[in-house]
């Protein structure tokens, strides 16, 4: 093992890259229960999807001028303590370490596990199994080096554009039964307009959320001044773009009101315009899509404790900053994150449980 700095070879492409594929994760498939169930129209669903995504821009925007100005690694934690102060910057990337990276990785691969459970016709006792096996290997794939990260993240993010743009173009272009999107009425007379949209921001903040994980890996990139910007903002600008057309096919399948009240929206319209073939479909989309989504929150994690261990800001400072001398990577620092996910996995093991421990401490 050696101590160093971690090279520059991330591209502006592979950072684009990421940011799109931890952004798309189960929100696309669920999220729209929760929008037009608080909107109860298609018209203020649609705009709750376009703020969300014009709330992430302005997001990208403020973050991706800071890390312009401060291109190193430790995304939120470096800011945070450039402007306010060591404490901050150690508060809060004390809980990403402990608490957030560990939990919100472990919730995203029970996820996954369970599609995969259900794909194989395997019981809910393999769940667990499962989901550990998914966390060493993509830790294992992280910790051969930026390439083998890259090749996975991108293959998986091309990957879960496949059943999004099935169902966008099916749903638009080739629906036999298509659905007129009514925009009129615009909101709900029973449903107060503040608390509706609210309600609806929230779940397409969710479905928005992951893009700021790509500032954790600033001090890799070749070019952060120009990369890190594009990269945030037409990530974000895709996936809102995708977001939104697919939020209108699935609309054109199945009315607001008729979305708002099943559990699988997005399995619910692919059986319609696919048949037998739709669910199956989704399972694989969602399973691809989590896999994603966790692939480049492992990847974002392991740089905090290593950011830490540089400042001698955790216990053995210098384990955690240590490369590993073959593949120059913080290895020691994402084992111990490891360590700690898979520790949730078991002790915990409950997505709602999971998601809410993180939705709390960040």
């Amino acid at each position: 093992m050696k101590e160093d700095k971690l090279k520059r070879e991330v591209s502006g492409f592979s950072a684009f890259i990421m940011v799109i594929g931890t952004i798309i994760g189960s929100g696309v498939f669920f999220k729209p229960t929760a929008v037009f169930g608080a909107t109860g129209t298609a018209g203020l669903g649609l705009l709750a999807w376009g703020l969300g995504g014009g709330l992430a821009l302005a997001g990208g925007l403020t973050i991706a001028e800071i890390g312009t100005l401060i291109p190193q690694t430790g995304g939120m934690m470096t800011y945070m303590e450039a402007i306010y102060g060591k404490f901050w910057g150690y508060l809060i990337a004390w809980v990403q370490t402990i608490i957030f990276y560990p939990v919100r990785i472990a919730a995203a691969t029970v996820i996954c596990a369970t599609q995969a459970a259900n794909l194989l016709g395997l019981g809910k006792d393999t769940v667990i199994p499962i989901a550990v096996a998914i966390v060493l290997f993509v830790n294992f794939v992280n910790a051969i080096g930026n390439k083998a990260t890259d090749i996975l993240q991108n293959l998986a993010t091309f990957l879960k554009f496949i059943p999004l743009i099935l169902i966008i173009v099916a749903g638009l272009l080739f629906n036999p039964d298509p659905v007129k999107v009514e925009l009129i009425p615009f909101t709900d007379p029973g449903r107060p307009l503040g608390a509706a949209i609210s309600a609806a921001l929230l779940a397409t903040l969710y479905a928005t959320d992951g893009w700021m994980n790509v500032t954790n890996i600033a001090g890799e990139m070749k070019d952060p001044g120009r990369d890190l910007p594009k990269a945030i903002v037409g990530g974000i600008s895709m996936v809102t773009l995708i977001y939104l057309a697919i939020n209108v096919a699935y609309l054109r399948v199945l009315p607001a009101n008729v979305l708002a009240a099943t559990a699988t929206p997005a399995s619910d319209v692919a059986g319609i315009l696919f048949s037998s073939f739709g669910g199956k479909l989704i399972t694989i989309g969602i399973m691809i899509s989590v896999f994603g989504s966790q692939t480049g929150f492992v990847r974002a994690s392991w740089r905090i404790p290593y950011a830490l261990g540089l400042r001698d800001m955790l216990p053995f400072g210098g384990f955690f900053r240590k490369l590993n001398q073959k593949t120059d990577m913080p290895v020691n620092s994402g084992m111990f994150l490891m360590a700690l996910t898979i520790i949730m996995l078991v002790c915990i093991g409950d997505f709602n449980i999971l998601t809410d421990i993180g939705s709390f401490v960040i």
